[in-house]
């Protein structure tokens, strides 16, 4: 493929904080600790009033609570500190102060805020709301390259060790979790359990790429000069030139890639249609697009 040089008019693209700068640090931690603040309050609001177990350590504490009457903050500590100093040895350096934190971090907030009204009894919106509390909580860690530890840990030595993916294993430990729930508490608790945990994982996806959905157009026209200058200046985005060649005609040719944001999709309908009618346009989404007149880049 040869890729076209692109040019576009300046943006700010300077990050408010300097990645690996000690303000950049302190807010990964803030994040981090916020993360575990979160997802502490929805545990004691939500999952563990009603007997939800969906899932990791926390679901563990779940279990055990409702069957031996252990405090759910002790049983996060007695298993998490364990498998983070067995990650440690295992798994090296990436297990470093933010994972400890982690680790101590989500229990202290769950022993102090067990006291928190509980808004509901009914089982599908605690599951729902608990799910979306902790996918929140566990998000705002992530984006602060945190992590609460736990199953987690447990899933990376696995995955080390057995060559299986990464979501698998972790999917393995919660579906155990789960199964638990439903031989000692109830079955039915295990199926709002399984709710819960969708909405956490959709969540979390919305935490770490957005809402916001951007589309990639994929443009083949006659007129390429034409349509180049348009995208360039009258649109103000840049584009990529990909060489391709025709399925049945073998005639080499550029197409035209370009990242636009949502409102700007008619723009460039239009634009593409008054110079070219007869070009062939793909249109498809793009997750999250970061760089130059999008998202800053974060670490």
């Amino acid at each position: 493929m040869v890729w076209g040089v692109d040019k576009m008019a300046k943006r700010q693209t300077e990050p408010r904080i300097k990645p690996g700068s000690p303000m950049h640090t302190a807010w990964e931690y803030a994040q981090l600790t916020i993360g575990c603040f979160v997802l502490a309050c929805a545990f004691n609001m939500f999952l563990n009033p009603n007997k939800i177990a969906s899932g990791g350590i926390s679901g563990v504490s779940t279990i055990l609570q409702v069957v031996f009457g252990f405090e759910p903050a002790m049983t996060q500590w007695f298993f998490n500190i364990p498998l983070f100093i067995l990650g440690a040895v295992l798994l090296g350096k990436k297990y470093g102060i933010k994972v400890a934190a982690g680790t101590v971090l989500l229990p202290f907030f769950v022993l102090m805020t067990k006291g928190l009204p509980v808004p509901t009894s009914n089982m599908l919106l605690a599951s729902v709301y608990g799910g979306i509390g902790v996918g929140l909580g566990v998000g705002i860690t992530f984006r602060g390259r945190g992590s609460t530890g736990g199953f987690t840990v447990a899933a990376q030595i696995v995955h080390k060790y057995t060559g299986r993916s990464l979501g698998v294993c972790v999917a393995m430990f919660d579906g155990l979790v789960i199964l638990m729930a439903g031989i000692l508490i109830s079955w039915e608790n295990a199926l709002y359990a399984l709710i819960g945990l969708y909405v956490t994982s959709k969540v979390i996806d919305i935490v770490q790429v957005g809402l916001s959905v951007s589309k990639v157009a994929y443009i083949i026209t006659d007129k390429q000069e034409e349509m180049k200058e348009a995208i360039l200046y009258d649109l103000d985005r840049g584009l990529t030139q990909l060489e391709a060649a025709g399925g049945y005609t073998g005639t080499t040719r550029n197409v035209f890639m370009v990242v636009v944001s949502q409102s700007e999709v008619m723009k460039l309908k239009v634009l593409v249609k008054a110079i070219d009618p007869q070009a062939f346009v793909i249109f498809t989404d793009a997750q999250e697009v970061l760089g130059e007149g999008f998202k800053h880049h974060h670490a």
